[in-house]
């Protein structure tokens, strides 16, 4: 459910309505920080139909004029309420979403499959996807992503999941993801932009295929990998690589793994995705990992971080609960990398020499 509210949340002109309880409504709302609305049901509309309720919500909320994407939650599924018929025939979209489906991936696919996104032949840019209004460095990402396309002298047709509504109609044929794990299965993948390697491949492809120029992302990510190496020299010159435990969404934990292993010759003690087959939530499963582990440097959410508050620690994925973040900082692309190693040089500085 959270995915399919964060991905519709990213569309300006486009109404979310959760329907649910207010738990399902509060929970991807402390995490989104966009304008979302839900019917909020209480025990009589879950016993008796909930229909109403839904009805006067999506009237209430359509008074914008705007498309509006209805979220069913874990409560309306279960009960098997008919809701298609009574949301046929306007601006409505019916996303089933419920939170037994899946995790946060299954979420946002199912929504990009009720967006229907299209490419427009005519449409020269390229599309960004697996942008995702839940994830901490989602408006860095985008504005990566736009300084990299436009550098190698393109422009953006689309962002999926962080742009106009209408803009969905016209993707480009060509797309960059920041995320493989949200990708949105539409046009043609030139690559991902995690890593320095994986952008610079991103945009040779680009290159070959819309006639984009991947000089100026060569050189800058040749210079930008030689100052990450003379800063980690620095550092392993006086103390010996760390080992890390890495806690993150499946795409976002081996390029931070892949990263610290290139650059300080790290241990990744644990490396627990958050999403995938193999998917670790559990919070006893992630205290006993860092305690086998031992780790002198832990990557993941607030979560981690309140297991073992004493390591040190460096933000990778959501929740990040008590940080304010204003500034829009990337994990993708040159400026994403180099983010990544500030904060894992800085957090490293205060083992021993």
């Amino acid at each position: 459910m959270c995915g399919a509210v964060s991905c519709l949340s990213g569309f300006e002109g486009l109404e979310v309505v959760i329907h649910g309880s207010s738990g399902c409504y509060f929970y991807p709302a402390s995490l989104i920080g966009r304008p979302i609305h839900s019917t909020l049901l209480i025990e009589e509309e879950v016993i008796f139909g909930s229909a109403e309720r839904l009805r006067l919500t999506v009237e209430g909320v359509g008074a914008s004029g705007q498309p509006i994407a209805v979220v069913q939650t874990c409560v309306p599924a279960v009960t098997g309420e008919d809701f298609g018929a009574m949301l046929d025939g306007g601006q409505v979209l019916l996303v089933d979403s419920p939170g037994f489906a899946g995790g946060m991936e299954e979420g946002y696919r199912r929504a990009i499959e009720a967006l229907e996104p299209r490419v427009d032949p005519d449409q020269t840019g390229v599309t960004i996807d697996g942008l995702n209004p839940m994830d901490p460095f989602w408006r860095g990402n985008l504005l990566e992503a736009e300084r990299l396309i436009r550098r190698a002298g393109g422009r953006v047709a689309t962002a999926i999941a962080a742009d106009r509504f209408e803009t969905l109609k016209h993707c480009g044929q060509y797309v960059v993801s920041t995320n493989p794990g949200l990708s949105c299965g539409i046009g043609e993948s030139a690559g991902n932009l995690l890593g320095l390697g994986a952008t610079i491949a991103a945009f040779c492809c680009l290159a070959d295929r819309n006639e984009l120029d991947a000089s100026p992302i060569i050189q800058e990510a040749e210079e930008a990998g030689g100052r990450i190496e003379r800063a980690c020299d620095k550092y392993l010159s006086r103390s010996d690589p760390p080992s890390v435990a890495i806690f993150a969404e499946e795409a976002y934990a081996g390029y931070a793994a892949d990263t610290l292993r290139r650059y300080l010759d790290a241990e990744i003690v644990v490396c627990a995705p958050r999403t995938g087959p193999d998917a670790v939530t559990s919070l006893a499963e992630v205290r006993e990992l860092i305690d086998d582990g031992q780790p002198d440097l832990i990557l993941g959410s607030t979560y981690e971080q309140a297991a073992a508050p004493g390591i040190p620690y460096v933000p990778l994925t959501f929740p990040q609960r008590g940080r304010i973040r204003l500034h829009a900082r990337p994990i993708v692309g040159i400026e994403g990398t180099l983010s990544l190693m500030d904060d894992v040089l800085t957090a490293c500085g205060g083992r021993g020499s």
